[in-house]
C-alpha cells in the first residue's frame, strides 16, 4: 500500500520544501517501532526501542514547533519508550497517516 508523502495539513508551518525531509525523519524513527496502539481515535501510542528516545524527543519537539496541534508525551516501559501522539478532532487524518506509515513498515 502506497502512503502519500503530502499528508501534512495546512496548519503546518514547516516550509513545504522541508516536509519530505520531516516525513523521512518519521520513517527513520518508525523503523524502531516495537508496536503501536490506537487506544483512542485522537491518540496513537508508539512503543519504540529505548535507543531512539533522544531522537524521538527531538523530533517531537521540532514537530510541535511547526505543527502546534500535535501533543507528544513520553513514558518509559521496561527497555522501551512510549511516544504518545495526540491530535485534535480536526487533525485526525494526520494521525491516521502516521499510523498508516507505521503499519507499512
Amino acid at each position: 500500500m502506497a502512503i502519500p508523502d503530502d499528508w501534512a495539513p495546512d496548519a503546518c508551518t514547516l516550509p513545504t520544501s522541508e516536509r519530505p525531509l520531516r516525513v523521512a525523519e518519521f520513517d527513520d524513527l518508525f523503523a524502531f517501532v516495537v508496536r503501536s496502539d490506537r487506544p483512542q481515535r485522537l491518540r496513537l501510542d508508539v512503543v519504540l526501542r529505548r535507543i531512539v528516545e533522544e531522537a524521538a524527543r527531538d523530533l517531537a519537539r521540532r514537530e510541535s514547533a511547526c505543527c502546534s496541534f500535535f501533543t507528544f508525551e513520553f513514558d518509559t516501559m521496561g527497555d522501551d519508550v512510549v511516544m504518545h501522539i495526540g491530535v485534535p478532532p480536526t487533525q485526525v487524518d494526520v494521525l491516521d497517516a502516521l499510523e498508516a506509515r507505521i503499519s507499512a513498515k
